[in-house]
């Protein structure tokens, strides 16, 4: 779809790799013409009795998230692919949103439906794992957390233009269209986030994923 008065056609280009390699990724993505990201600390879930029964399922990530025009921020995610190798099992994720211009109007990089989406829940800090835990009861695969909070106790962090006070974690989960909804619920049910205080959950179309399986 065009975009008028012209405003560029842009998308927010994110990978998730594990802990220490997101300085690469952005090497990788600034050498293709990404000109600025943002790296965020989290720690994903690996679904592996044998890391389980370890101890071992929660693994230190980083979260790399690129803003760029369309053209340029899908030849840095197909090198990114490539040099990161996201084509194979557990060496990270990647996916892409479209964002919204400055003057409001809304690329939505084509009119079919998402087969994916990108699920956030903000939670009071160390609710994460029940987070999951309702989450994976619904269909999903895994997730990222991310601690969301300032450097100081009276700081706010912020997501998206959303202030997060401190002392939250955001759960991000990818997950196929058709699970969304069943995962809001039981998350909702399981976590009580429609009462006040809670918790918040907003979900958002995603256009192109790489690693998922």
């Amino acid at each position: 779809m065009s975009v008028s008065n012209g405003c560029k056609s842009l998308g927010l280009f994110c990978v998730i790799v594990n802990y220490g390699a997101g300085s690469r990724a952005w090497s990788i993505a600034r050498h293709n013409g990404v000109t600025g990201a943002t790296i965020l600390l989290g720690r994903g879930t690996v679904r592996n009795r044998i890391l389980e029964f370890l101890e071992l399922a929660d693994i230190r990530k980083e979260i790399v998230m690129m803003v760029a025009d369309w053209p340029t921020g899908n030849k840095a995610m197909d090198v990114l692919v490539k040099e990161l190798d996201l084509a194979k099992p557990n060496h990270g994720i990647g996916f892409t949103i479209p964002v919204r211009c400055v003057n409001g109007q809304h690329d939505s990089g084509g009119a079919e439906s998402p087969m994916y989406n990108a699920i956030f829940i903000v939670a009071d800090k160390g609710q994460a794992d029940e987070v999951i835990s309702a989450a994976n009861s619904a269909g999903a695969r895994g997730a990222t957390v991310i601690n969301a909070r300032g450097s100081g106790v009276h700081e706010t962090a912020m997501l998206f233009s959303m202030p997060i006070e401190p002392e939250k974690e955001v759960v991000l989960i990818l997950a196929k269209a058709e699970f969304t909804e069943p995962i809001c619920t039981a998350v909702r049910e399981r976590c009580k986030i429609d009462e006040p205080g809670r918790g918040i959950i907003f979900v958002l179309d995603v256009k192109d994923t790489y690693g998922l399986y």
